[in-house]
């Protein structure tokens, strides 16, 4: 897996503001063993990291994710995202203007497809994770500032 670090520093965080990547049980159980505390959780119609009062996650400290190495499923996929219409996973790209390791990512081909199917397979398993209703909750929220690149038929039984 590539290390985009140095890319994302530059970018001042901008996809941790606002972002509430969601977090399913088994996400939770994993952050809970490795040191994060409950109250950094916010509970309400599906669970996400707790925001601070400048929007940015409760997480992103010093222009870092303090969870890095096991932070939410969404946030490793990123540029990537998704949404869901019955069966069918489509898959996102923010816009280049939005996210600077858009723009490396389309110069370096071998890297774009590594972190797409790195990104697949994390949203996949978010899907497989959540509750139907925290799910639902999710796939209401727009994202406009992106473009779709991929559909992928799935067969999902929960």
């Amino acid at each position: 897996m590539t290390d985009f670090s140095e890319i994302c520093f530059k970018c001042g965080g901008k996809c941790c503001k606002d972002a509430n990547p969601p977090l399913s049980r088994k996400r939770i159980e994993i952050l809970l063993k490795n040191g994060v505390k409950t109250e950094e959780i916010a509970f309400g119609k599906y669970a996400h990291p707790k925001t601070k009062a400048d929007g940015f996650c409760i997480f992103f400290e010093n222009g870092k994710c303090r969870i890095h190495n096991y932070k939410p499923e969404t946030c490793v996929a990123g540029p990537f995202t998704f949404d869901l219409k019955g069966e069918v996973l489509e898959i996102y790209i923010k816009k280049e203007e939005v996210c600077p390791l858009v723009e490396y990512l389309k110069k370096n081909k071998r890297i774009y497809y590594e972190q797409f199917r790195i990104a697949v397979a994390n949203i996949v398993q978010l899907i497989l994770d959540l509750d139907k209703e925290s799910l639902e909750e999710i796939l209401k929220i727009e994202e406009p500032e992106t473009v779709k690149v991929s559909s992928i038929h799935l067969r999902i039984e929960k």
